[in-house]
């Protein structure tokens, strides 16, 4: 039995599988590896000065991540950068809505009394980009090594950042 879940959890994974069980048992594993101090989350150097400039100009941060709400504050409370949860307002994952469905986004926006044309998206996946776009997000697609590539349709369709620096946000004060 054991070895059947175990089999399972790695075809999961061997798929890029995003199910809401699979990545809830990423969190609970990840505790134990955070809590023990094995494990610390690395951000690019880019985003925790960026995402501080916006917090300090007014604007609100959220999180959604096929990570599990668990998952993404194990990230954010033990970082090499320290304890930056604070730096967030609050989490979304699978549980609102996969992200490659734009109804998903019309949630979050009105979870956070918010206009969904005051939102911006930041990903690296243009299946989400377009969800995001269809529920009238302003959408930016991030470009990191490692991310999958894009078509050229994608390079020219997508606003394209490589540095979170690059974004110039209006305050929202």
């Amino acid at each position: 039995m054991i070895q059947a879940v175990v089999d399972n959890v790695c075809w999961q994974m061997s798929l890029d599988r995003k199910t809401t069980a699979l990545k809830q048992l990423q969190g609970h594993m990840w505790r134990a590896a955070f809590a023990a101090g094995r494990m610390k989350a690395e951000f690019f150097e880019d985003v925790v000065p960026a995402v501080r400039k916006w917090r300090e100009a007014g604007m609100k941060v959220y999180i959604y991540s096929s990570g599990s709400v668990e998952a993404q504050k194990l990230l954010f409370g033990h970082s090499t950068e320290g304890d930056i949860l604070e730096l967030v307002d609050g989490h979304f994952d699978t549980k609102i809505g996969h992200k490659v469905e734009s109804e998903s986004y019309r949630k979050i926006a009105s979870s956070i009394g918010c206009s969904t044309n005051n939102i911006l998206f930041l990903t690296d996946v243009t299946l989400e980009a377009s969800a995001a776009e269809e529920a009238d997000v302003h959408v930016a697609v991030v470009v990191r090594p490692g991310n999958a590539g894009l078509t050229d349709d994608e390079k020219t369709y997508y606003s394209l950042i490589t540095s979170f620096s690059e974004l110039y946000l209006p305050s929202s004060a």
